[in-house]
């Protein structure tokens, strides 16, 4: 008899968090400390302003201060640079985020180390990653919110990484690179993949958990999986099908029924790397 497949939602882990966040906000202003994030927003990408709105929405439930800074899309690059500068500066900011991507104008300044590292909750400054590198992993770490929320997630819903196969499709700095050095520290075995990948259907029916992130619609079928009930699927994806609908990079509704679990889209890692950001705006406000 073939057993249903789990479906791993971002709410219920979110639900059981979020109260502890919120307990650590009050702890923190009794303290005379008001958790502070800025999200500089340049420009008016529609995708951005929704992803920005969300962070600002988060943050301000559990407490903290949030304000989107929105500059005009030909801010000059000596004042755009300034205007980060000044929030590096101030005492009562803890936490930087820059919405990417920039417009054109902006596009050669490398975002990375824009921000001082303990003000990072994008977790992106090289001190941070060498840190992750490191392993040097403590409760003020600031780890990248995707591959955070997706160990937040999977220990909400037992799944162990340790001594397990990991395959990581896709090896992008905000995701797969960072997340198979976080997933190496917690002993899974990672094979880290991509689009050039030449043997990804045997990889990926080889190992017992599987990340999809390489932003391609619906490319994950039915002849990447093993069909046993064994597998778990972690779809970090967000595209759009060709009927214009949400989706991520699996062919969910053709593949689930093979799998032990796996993350839908919308309402799996996305949400939980919104979570992510305010978990690391209240590490950074403990510094």
């Amino acid at each position: 008899m073939q057993n249903e497949t789990k479906l791993l939602y971002a709410q219920p882990v979110i639900e059981r968090q979020v109260e502890l966040l919120k307990q650590e906000c009050i702890t923190l202003k009794e303290q005379g400390v008001v958790p502070s994030l800025k999200v500089i927003l340049v420009g008016d990408n529609p995708a951005s302003v929704i992803y920005t709105n969300s962070k600002k929405k988060f943050a301000e439930k559990i407490g903290a201060s949030c304000e989107i800074v929105n500059l005009d899309k030909t801010i000059s690059e000596q004042e755009f640079l300034k205007i980060v500068n000044q929030f590096n500066e101030d005492p009562l900011v803890h936490g930087i985020l820059i919405q990417l991507p920039l417009p054109k104008s902006l596009s050669q300044i490398d975002t990375t180390d824009l921000v001082v590292p303990h003000k990072d909750v994008d977790g992106f400054h090289y001190e941070n990653v060498a840190k992750l590198y490191r392993g040097q992993l403590g409760e003020t770490s600031m780890i990248p919110c995707t591959p955070k929320g997706i160990v937040t997630m999977a220990k909400y819903y037992g799944v162990d990484f340790s001594g397990k196969s990991v395959v990581i499709v896709g090896r992008s700095l905000i995701v797969g690179k960072p997340l198979s050095l976080l997933l190496t520290n917690l002993n899974a075995t990672v094979t880290l993949a991509h689009s050039k990948t030449q043997n990804l259907k045997e990889l990926t029916k080889s190992a017992d958990i599987i990340v999809a992130a390489i932003g391609s619609p619906k490319l994950f079928t039915k002849e990447y999986f093993r069909n046993d009930q064994s597998q778990v699927v972690f779809d970090v994806g967000i595209n759009r099908s060709n009927e214009g609908k949400l989706c991520g990079d699996c062919d969910f509704e053709n593949i689930k029924d093979q799998l032990a679990a796996i993350t839908p889209v919308p309402k799996g890692i996305g949400p939980m790397t919104i979570f992510s950001v305010s978990q690391n705006l209240i590490s950074a406000a403990k510094k």
